[in-house]
């Protein structure tokens, strides 16, 4: 046995082992890590106004802690007006709900001819099993549900924290990471980092901008069909509808068709209608414009970045996505060496007339320089 071979042996168990580790260190830490990619972005979207208040004198993390502060405030009024609201609704609908059964009822004996009367129908629900399974379920997994809530206000704090860190030492961190730097990537990385916090930020706002849109237009149906607190579901949808990903949509529409159904079961279906008409107005039309207007990016890379993230890192990866894609491309921008284009009627997509004309005569002529020489073609064999 070679002497150098219990040596490889012993390093590439040695390497195997520490990959091992490593990749079980990564996905333990994979929650962490994604909770510190939203605080980061989270970071670089309030940057501006941080900048704007620590330029005038204020220290940074008195700035940082005024901007979260009233975000906070904000957020938390929000959902005080909303679980109100809702909560009178749905008391309203349960002291409702034998008036609704009925005329459910009602419209069903008419309809098919049956003789059901709310007193069956009610003894025969009480007495289902599947309503039975369904409470001891729901018995059971209250503490997966109070395990689950918990578990999102511990990430929620651990995302407010770091990316209270990064904005209120943004200066620090930088020069942190600048110091074990040449000069010349120095200079590559500011600016990376400011192209970051513009991109950002113009992400942030034509979310804003869609969300106002979004808004408004709900508002204006709700008030149409007289349903009540129009104001306040208007801004639910617009915002639960934008700045959150995938399911957001979905609950920012859930919410006003609860509310509508119990003024008339017939403005649910229509509100749906609504939500469904104008999601599809918004996903190819409004959407693709306002954001590659703000971020500066085309519409179907957009639209890719928004889809790749997804597959990626599913609702985060939705939501970081385009900015993370508008800032690479502005990045790497700098390296493409660019050219004139030149003054040509196909860069446009038409073609030169003389061009089209010549091309369609010598077409004609091949053809009928074919038909001549199949003319004079000696006939085969045996003919």
């Amino acid at each position: 046995m070679p002497r150098w071979l219990p040596k490889a042996m012993v390093l590439a168990l040695a390497l195997y082992a520490c990959f091992q580790l490593g990749s079980w260190a990564f996905h333990q830490l994979i929650g962490l890590l994604l909770n510190i990619l939203i605080a980061f972005f989270l970071a670089l979207a309030i940057e501006p106004a941080v900048g704007r208040m620590a330029a005038r004198g204020m220290r940074r993390g008195l700035a940082t802690f005024l901007v979260f502060f009233a975000v906070l405030a904000v957020g938390v009024g929000f959902v005080v007006l909303l679980g109100s609201m809702l909560a009178g609704q749905i008391i309203e609908m349960v002291e409702d709900f034998p008036r609704y059964l009925d005329s459910l009822i009602d419209w069903i004996n008419h309809t098919f001819q049956t003789d059901l009367s709310r007193v069956e129908v009610q003894d025969s629900l009480l007495r289902s099993d599947w309503l039975r399974k369904y409470v001891q379920n729901s018995a059971s997994g209250v503490l997966d549900v109070s395990a689950t809530v918990l578990g999102g206000l511990f990430k929620l704090l651990t995302i407010f924290l770091f990316s209270f860190y990064f904005a209120a030492d943004g200066p620090r961190l930088r020069r942190s990471l600048c110091s074990v730097l040449p000069p010349a990537k120095q200079a590559e990385v500011l600016r990376a980092w400011e192209i970051a916090v513009d991109k950002t930020g113009g992400y942030l706002y034509s979310r804003g901008l869609m969300a106002l849109i979004s808004g408004v237009a709900h508002y204006v149906l709700l008030q149409i069909l007289a349903v009540p607190y129009a104001p306040a579901l208007a801004v639910w949808v617009g915002l639960v509808s934008q700045f959150l990903p995938t399911i957001g949509t979905y609950l920012a529409g859930a919410l006003p068709m609860l509310i509508a159904f119990t003024e008339n079961p017939w403005y649910a279906l229509w509100v749906l209608v609504f939500v469904v008409v104008y999601q599809q107005f918004e996903n190819y039309v409004l959407q693709p414009k306002l954001t590659a207007k703000t971020v500066d990016i085309h519409p179907a890379v957009a639209f890719g970045s928004v889809v790749a993230g997804t597959a990626l890192l599913g609702a985060v990866g939705a939501l970081i996505a385009i900015p993370a894609v508008a800032t690479l491309q502005a990045f790497l921008g700098a390296y493409v060496k660019r050219y004139d284009v030149t003054e040509d009627p196909r860069v446009h997509g038409h073609r030169r007339h003389g061009e089209a004309v010549l091309a369609r005569v010598q077409r004609a002529l091949r053809a009928k320089k074919e038909k001549e020489l199949a003319a004079q073609a000696p006939p085969p064999d045996g003919a």
